[in-house]
């Protein structure tokens, strides 16, 4: 889908680490913050590298102090002593991550931050407003974009334009190569050339992206930018875009900890409401057994007492009493909006608020925190993303952390710092 005066990228002079500072490039790297599983993740990355990102965008304190004047402590000591430096010259960056069959390669820039942005890059989840307001705090105080969030757009696919300009890039050699614990291969190269700078504005300018990852810090960018008087380095923020016409995202599911509702009552709750059948593990297994069931009608997987117990075919009068019929069919089709409206809002009747809901990426830590808390873990199959695109075209949002697209850029190869 083309949109005059779309997508408009901009290079920026990259600020990295110096590899010769840190133990290796990949102990210093992190997933994106809203991935970290806290606190066994965060200790582990902390543990990873004295100079690990997570230090940054995850800052912990143990006393009173200001967690986000530390990060920006930490992120003016780090520059001072070359641990961290910034680029030479603006660039953009061709960013490829490759595990086995998984190949993504994408561009990093700065993104114009438009007053019609909400036409040109379209969210497709609500966002939970503590944590955009705990985000700018963090910006506002490093000054910097410490993280890019990942956008999709339809391409060509790579004859021509920007994703042309990726593919020339890739067979030369890179700025950094690195391969992370979780067995992702990822290389970065910088784009300077004027000629396929402009190859990558003209192409961009007519395009249109989805949000894939990033909805907290997108939120984030624009409420920075409402808050300046006039032009600043607030009107751009860091991104990935992918060509998914090129390179398909993945689509996983968001799972869901409760953590103050024990899985015997979670399940006395739902008795008569929802078909409820024990199903056998391991959990890959289990996984199995919810992916047949939702291909039927919503399902979910239920666990924490050491049982995985499925949920599916709900009543359809429960349904009709619950699931708002002022949006399109496709949104009170999901899964999600089920969970929320049905389930947690009314049979449960649990807060959408963090004391009572964790939000985890990975299935096996969410039935580990349940079984170790004594809370419910709700196992989630994921969303068609035809059916994503399709609502966030119409303007219609999805109940939030809705999906996890993938793979999702790692966290500490290149930052934006705005001080300049």
């Amino acid at each position: 889908m083309t949109t005059p005066g779309g997508l408009r990228l901009h290079p920026f002079r990259g600020v990295r680490y110096v590899p010769e500072r840190v133990g290796s490039l990949a102990a210093v790297t992190s997933p994106p913050y809203d991935v970290v599983v806290r606190p066994d993740g965060l200790h582990h990355l902390e543990s990873a590298d004295p100079y690990n990102i997570v230090r940054l965008i995850l800052p912990q304190t143990t006393g009173t102090g200001d967690r986000h004047q530390q990060a920006a402590d930490t992120l003016h000591r780090w520059l001072a002593d070359g641990i961290l430096a910034r680029d030479d010259h603006e660039a953009l960056y061709v960013y490829e991550q490759r595990n086995g069959d998984i190949l993504q390669r994408g561009i990093i820039g700065a993104l114009e931050l438009s007053d019609h942005a909400e036409h040109i890059v379209l969210p497709h989840e609500d966002v939970m407003q503590d944590v955009v307001a705990d985000r700018a705090e963090l910006m506002r105080a490093t000054e910097a974009n410490l993280e890019p969030l990942l956008l999709s757009y339809a391409g060509d696919g790579g004859s021509t334009g920007a994703t042309a300009v990726v593919e020339r890039t890739v067979e030369l050699p890179p700025l950094l190569a690195t391969t992370t614990e979780d067995g992702f291969h990822h290389r970065l190269w910088a784009v300077t050339d004027p000629s396929e700078l402009a190859a990558v504005t003209d192409d961009l300018r007519r395009r249109q992206a989805l949000i894939a990852d990033g909805h907290h810090r997108w939120a984030t960018y624009l409420r920075l930018r409402a808050a300046q008087s006039g032009p600043s380095p607030w009107d751009h923020g860091l991104v990935l875009l992918v060509d998914t016409a090129r390179y398909p995202l993945r689509v996983r599911a968001i799972h869901r900890l409760l953590h103050q509702l024990p899985p015997a009552k979670a399940l006395e709750a739902v008795t008569g409401l929802f078909r409820i059948r024990t199903v056998d593990g391991p959990l890959t297994k289990a996984l199995d057994a919810l992916a047949e069931a939702a291909a039927d009608s919503n399902a979910f997987l239920l666990t924490g007492d050491g049982t995985y117990h499925l949920l599916d075919q709900p009543s359809p009068d429960l349904l009709a009493r619950t699931i708002r019929t002022d949006l399109p069919d496709a949104w009170g089709d999901l899964d999600a909006t089920v969970l929320h409206a049905t389930l947690l809002d009314h049979v449960w009747q649990v807060p959408d608020s963090p004391e009572h809901v964790a939000y985890i990426h990975d299935a096996q830590s969410t039935v580990a925190k349940a079984e170790r808390d004594g809370g419910t873990a709700i196992l989630m199959h994921p969303v068609d993303e035809a059916t994503v695109r399709e609502l966030a075209r119409q303007g219609v949002m999805m109940p939030r952390k809705s999906t996890s697209f993938g793979p999702k850029p790692a966290t500490g190869l290149v930052l934006r710092s705005l001080a300049d």
